[in-house]
Formats: C-alpha cells, sequence, structure tokens
C-alpha cells in the first residue's frame, strides 16, 4: 500500500521589525492585505510575505507601500516615529477611511464622479445650514 503523505503546517518565521510595522500600519489605515495590495500595484501574497517574513521588501515596494498608507519611507522602516493616525480610535473614520480607499481602485473617471458627487451633497448641506442660520425677516 502506498504511504500517504502528510502535509506539516508551514512554520511562520517570526515577523521582522519591518513585518510588525508594516501590518501595524495597515490595520491603523483600516485596510485588508488585499487592499494595500491594490493600492500598491502588488498582490495579497506580497504584502503577507512583507509582513511575516524575515528581510526587507525591495526598494521600489517599500516607496509604493510608504505611498498608499501615507508615511514616510523612513517611518515605514522604522527610522522615524509613524504620527498616530486617528483612525485606530474611531471606528466610524474606519468604516469611512476604508470606503474612501477603495475610490482608489475605481477608474479615474469614476473616481472624479465620486468627488463631484461629495462636493454636491457638502454644498447643498451647507447652504441648508446657512438658511437656518440666517435671521428671518418676520422676526426682525
Amino acid at each position: 500500500m502506498r504511504d500517504r503523505i502528510r502535509l506539516m503546517p508551514r512554520r511562520k518565521l517570526p515577523a521582522t521589525g519591518f513585518g510588525k510595522r508594516l501590518l501595524e500600519l495597515r490595520k491603523a489605515r483600516g485596510l485588508t492585505q488585499i487592499e494595500l495590495a491594490e493600492l500598491t500595484g502588488s498582490t495579497q501574497r506580497a504584502i503577507s510575505y512583507y509582513e511575516n517574513e524575515a528581510g526587507y521588501p525591495p526598494t521600489a515596494a517599500i516607496i509604493a507601500l510608504a505611498r498608499a498608507l501615507h508615511v514616510t519611507t523612513d517611518q515605514l522602516l522604522g527610522l522615524a516615529e509613524p504620527q498616530a493616525a486617528p483612525l485606530q480610535k474611531d471606528p466610524e473614520l474606519r468604516r469611512i477611511w476604508k470606503r474612501f480607499q477603495r475610490i482608489m481602485t475605481l477608474p479615474e473617471r469614476d473616481q472624479r464622479a465620486v468627488i463631484r458627487l461629495i462636493n454636491s451633497l457638502a454644498s447643498a448641506q451647507q447652504a441648508l445650514q446657512q438658511d437656518k442660520d440666517l435671521p428671518s425677516a418676520a422676526n426682525g
């Protein structure tokens, strides 16, 4: 009878300081590995590798990651302290931030349409607020 091959679970190497920082920054920005991969033009597998394996990604990947996470390369590499993201404290901000990050994956034309819609809604709300704040002529 043929012996069965047993697959053992892959042992994770301890994450490097870089991997831990990347993971913390990604989570602080409310991003999944897939979302970060889309923002950097990479793959989820690569992001997982950067977070969990020893070593540093290539320079081009570090630059793309820093841009996507809105930090400097020095902050990403641990040479400078990253600024605390307000998203860490407020789940509502984190939810909204995730949605805005998804907008970045849309074609540019659609991104502009979303921004026009937001501007239009904000202008309408501002106009309503100004109407409320004006003293009426009947009360004067």
